[in-house]
């Protein structure tokens, strides 16, 4: 190897074996010099990989059985190399490997992309200017995700087009009977509500499936989304689940999901629900 690669930790792979899988494959890399664990919870382990003239980040399935279409880095791969030409910010795909062989589980590669997340909906130490920016940049990110031309970008069978709604209540209430240990009366009624308050106009999108805030990247230096990461539940699919899930920390508290329920979005300089909602509107076309 071309220097010392650092372990921070266990990182569950080789790092040799990397290196002389990447040497000739990934563009600009010379050698590994050192490998970052990314801390944090994501379900595919998460590495940033430093070697010739910059660095990079690399993404693979976690080690041990997986259930056949969980942890589905090729999906992640597909979409985010579909996307590069549209207006949506994603990092550059650079090369996936399928072969278990390399490091024990398919993985991809991609750009590093300098910038900042918040996991905390307040956003704290921005300003209210700042904070509503940042706020308006997720709801841009959200509108350009949601008019792609799916087709166009070589996403047909990427999902199933059209029914999204019932498929996936459909799905909650078969998990549902499936994992019940106690009564769940009360969350089949939920179900129940749901089937029967589908809505009637469907439409197709790409649908990324955790889009919320701490899933952005944004700017070093200004409250401007710059990348949308984490992929993995994306989709074709009806996209106003995407804004309602977006919409999740209205309805919640800080200690619940990190919503903003009960803080003065006003004086945050966050928008309220309904004008934030609106200028998503206005951007799509929707009413």
């Amino acid at each position: 190897m071309t220097g010392e690669t650092a372990l921070s930790d266990d990182l569950g792979f080789a790092p040799g074996d990397l290196e002389r899988y990447l040497k000739g494959r990934l563009p600009g890399f010379e050698g590994l010099e050192r490998v970052e664990r990314f801390s944090g919870g994501q379900s595919n382990p998460t590495f940033r990989i430093f070697g010739g003239r910059g660095s990079f980040v690399l993404r693979k399935k976690p080690g041990g059985e997986i259930l056949p279409s969980a942890h589905a880095v090729e999906r992640e791969f597909k979409v985010i190399s579909a996307l590069a030409e549209t207006e949506v910010p994603v990092p550059k795909a650079y090369l996936l490997c399928e072969d278990p062989g390399v490091i024990g589980t398919p993985f991809y590669v991609m750009e590093h992309v300098e910038g900042r997340v918040f996991h905390d909906t307040a956003m704290p130490g921005l300003t209210p200017e700042e904070r509503a920016a940042a706020y308006d940049s997720m709801n841009d990110v959200m509108a350009k995700l949601h008019m792609v031309d799916w087709r166009a970008v070589g996403l047909e069978g990427f999902g199933r087009a059209g029914g999204y709604f019932e498929r996936q209540t459909k799905r909650w209430l078969k998990q549902l009977d499936l994992a019940s240990t106690r009564d769940v009366s009360c969350h089949r009624r939920v179900g129940e509500w749901l089937m029967a308050h589908l809505p009637a106009e469907d439409e197709t999108a790409v649908c990324h499936g955790d889009l919320r805030l701490g899933n952005l990247l944004f700017a070093p230096e200004e409250p401007r989304a710059v990348a949308l990461l984490d992929w993995e539940l994306s989709t074709l699919g009806h996209p106003l689940a995407d804004v309602a899930f977006n919409c999740i920390a209205y309805h919640s508290t800080p200690d619940e999901y990190g919503g903003l329920l009960g803080l003065d979005i006003a004086a945050l300089g966050i928008p309220g629900e309904e004008s934030y909602l609106q200028a998503y509107y206005a951007r799509t076309g929707r009413k």
